[in-house]
This record gives structure tokens, sequence and C-alpha cells, in this order.
């Protein structure tokens, strides 16, 4: 738990100007009219306060799935344990991820409303469903993320380990899970890009409903290729330099705790 929500905030806060630059080139009113480069910390408020409790959820739910289900880096089932392991945490992690989400980007596409504002709108037009608005959606992006990145950074990190005849160092598990995280974040962008369309939805339209696929199409339909990829290259950098810092901070906490 501890080791998890360290990792979770200190990625979460450093990364959040390029996390504020990629909603607002993914959001539909354009990068401009979202505030450009002005408040970049908008919505930070949202972030801190969700964060620690998000990526602790995440990796307790991880790591115990993890120790029931049969892996080794011997297993032919050892993938299957970590895309398991990684879809159930991502499940569990999402009931507390989505609330926090919908506030932060609704604050990252309105920088002069205050975090808090943001929050009792969304409670008084619509309800603790607000809040979850996009879960559905959220999970249909982070299983995928998932399914990729954390079998690639075990494997990755199995890789390194038997070349150099010892465990991986912890600066060396951040890089593999650097690479890991850049590439399910390439993969997984459109799925991103509707996910924040869903969240940022005036109310009662019918992206608002949450059909993924829906949004998918109405993405492609007015924006093309370059639509469903907005803002990938700051989901990259984000991403990979979230997963060497995340990755890397939860295996040293760990080995220090334990």
């Amino acid at each position: 738990l501890k080791a998890g929500g360290v990792a979770g905030v200190c990625v979460d806060l450093i990364l959040f100007p390029l996390d504020t630059v990629k909603t607002r080139l993914q959001s539909p009113q354009g990068f401009r009219k979202a505030g450009g480069f002005r408040g970049i910390y908008a919505g930070v408020p949202s972030t801190a306060i969700g964060s620690f409790p998000n990526a602790a959820a995440f990796f307790i739910t991880y790591e115990n799935v993890k120790s029931v289900l049969p892996h080794g880096s011997s297993s032919y089932l050892s993938p299957a344990t970590h895309m398991v392991a990684a879809s159930l945490g991502e499940v569990v992690a999402c009931l507390i991820r989505v609330p926090s989400e919908v506030v932060k980007q609704r604050a990252q596409v309105s920088p002069s409303s205050s975090t808090l504002r943001i929050l009792s709108h969304t409670l008084y037009h619509e309800g603790i469903q607000g809040l979850y608005r996009g879960y559905k959606s959220t999970v249909l992006r982070e299983i995928p993320f998932s399914l990729v990145q954390f079998p690639l950074w075990e494997s990755l990190k199995d890789l390194w380990s038997w070349k150099q005849g010892h465990v991986v160092d912890s600066w060396q598990s951040a890089v593999c899970g650097a690479f890991a995280g850049g590439f399910a974040a390439a993969v997984t962008t459109p799925l991103d890009v509707a996910k924040t369309r869903i969240m940022l939805a005036k109310a009662g339209s019918s992206t608002a409903s949450g059909n993924v696929l829906a949004a998918l199409g109405g993405i492609w339909r007015t924006q093309g290729l370059s639509g469903l990829f907005a803002g990938v290259v700051p989901r990259m950098a984000a991403i990979s330099l979230g997963g060497f810092i995340f990755l890397g901070t939860y295996e040293k906490t760990r080995q220090l705790l334990l």
C-alpha cells in the first residue's frame, strides 16, 4: 500500500503539466480554447487527493492476485498471470481514479474554475453518477493498457535479470517500465481520446452516455486518424517518464520497506 501510494503521488504530480497538455489537445473545443499553456496545474488538487489511494489500490490488488495465481519466470502461465492481476488491479483502482479524473479533466479545460467549484457543480447537476461518467471507458482503456504494459515490464525485467545473472536493480526496473509504458500508451491512445471526450461531454448529450464505440466513430468521422491519436506525443512522453518514475519508485520503496 505504501510503495504503490508513494509511487503514484510522485509520478502524478511531477508529470501533471504533460497530462494537462494532452487533455487539452484531446478536448472537443481544441487546445487553444481549452486553455493552451495557461493554468497548466489546473485540477492538481483532485490528482493530489486521489493519487495515493488509487495507486495503492492497484498494487494491493495486483500483488495479491499475482500471489494466488501460478507464476514464475519459467512458467508459460506467467504472462497470463500478470495480465489477469493487472486487469483486476485496474478495475478496483478505477473506482477511486474515475471521480478524481472527471474533476481533474474538467478543471484542466476550464482553468478559470476551481477544483472545488467543478466538484460541487458536477454533484449538483449530475449527482454522484456524474463523478463516475466514463468509468466504463476508463476501464476499457486501462485493461488493454495493462495487458500490454505489465507483461512487457515483467518480461523485460526477467530478460535483464537473466542476462546479468541477478535480479534487476530499481533503476533497471524503471527503464523497463519506461519502455513498456511508452509502447502501451501509443497503442491505446484512441481509447484515451474517447474517454476524455466522454468525461468532458455536455450532460445529456449522446457522447455523455458513455458509448465508447460511438465516441470513437464520431471522432473518426469528424477528425480522422489524427483525431483518434490526438495528444499521442505528450501521452507517450508522460507515460514513458511515468513508467520510469512510477515502477522504479514502487520497486525502490518496496525494497526499503521489505
